[in-house]
């Protein structure tokens, strides 16, 4: 498990007023999950949202025969469950926590009220919606005309991105459930990366050594998105503190450690 964190390590929680993060501190509850744990499910009411600091959760779309595919990943830049912040009150798919680590936990009553003021959280999740939602879009061409190699390659940068960390805890079956595609394929991608000295991979965890390598496997997705990211990171920089980072008096109220 990574390092304790604190809220700054959210960059949606780094940003706000210290007003604004005052009335949430007392209600943020720190929790550490390990890979696979469920946070939310598809059609079930939602009754918390987090905002991952070292954690990285992946949005999945289950289908009647068990299988699933992944629909977007969601970091430190972050939240789940973002329909509630466009009036819904079910999730959108399976958030299942695919890289160990740390979130901060919110009921969501809390977080309406908040919404409902309109201050700088209403709009700073109103874009990163608009951000998440590129990303669905950008997924879904991805998985129609990129090779498992390239969605591997695409997969692993995103999540090292959000990690904060050069090495994942991830098995092949999670790995291929996300991408949607059979083990083998899995495998496959990932011993030519491991050839290549781009990734080691031992017993379901994968490190990475040459980042400059495996962009270059990656497909245009992944510039895309880290292109998106960039944009959405340098609006978060641009909110004008008293922000949270400046208000060391405000810690989470609530700090517990589930393992």
């Amino acid at each position: 498990m990574p390092l304790k964190p604190d809220f700054h390590q959210n960059r949606l929680l780094a940003a706000l007023p210290a007003t604004e993060f005052g009335r949430l501190s007392p209600h943020l509850e720190l929790l550490a999950l390990p890979a696979g744990e469920v946070l939310s499910d598809a059609a079930r009411e939602a009754t918390y949202v987090y905002f991952p600091a070292t954690a990285v959760v992946c949005l999945l779309c289950l289908m009647e025969s068990g299988t699933s595919t992944g629909l977007a990943i969601v970091g430190n830049e972050g939240m789940v469950d973002v329909a509630l912040v466009l009036g819904g009150a079910t999730t959108l798919g399976r958030a299942i926590v695919q890289s160990a680590g740390y979130v901060y936990r919110l009921g969501t009553r809390l977080l309406k009220d908040e919404l409902g003021r309109g201050g700088t959280l209403q709009r700073l999740l109103l874009r990163y919606v608009q951000a998440l939602i590129g990303q669905l879009g950008q997924t879904a061409a991805c998985n129609r005309h990129h090779t498992v190699a390239q969605q591997l390659s695409r997969m692993l940068l995103l999540t090292f991105d959000r990690s904060g960390s050069d090495e994942l805890a991830m098995t092949q079956e999670a790995i291929a459930s996300v991408l949607g595609v059979r083990r083998e394929g899995v495998t496959q991608a990932a011993r030519n990366l491991q050839a290549q000295g781009i990734i080691r991979y031992s017993r379901g965890r994968i490190a990475l050594l040459d980042r400059h390598g495996l962009e270059s496997h990656a497909c245009e997705c992944y510039r895309a998105e880290r292109s998106t990211s960039a944009r959405f990171a340098g609006e978060l920089a641009s909110v004008d503190p008293g922000s949270a980072s400046g208000s060391g008096d405000h810690g989470p109220g609530s700090e517990r450690a589930r393992r």
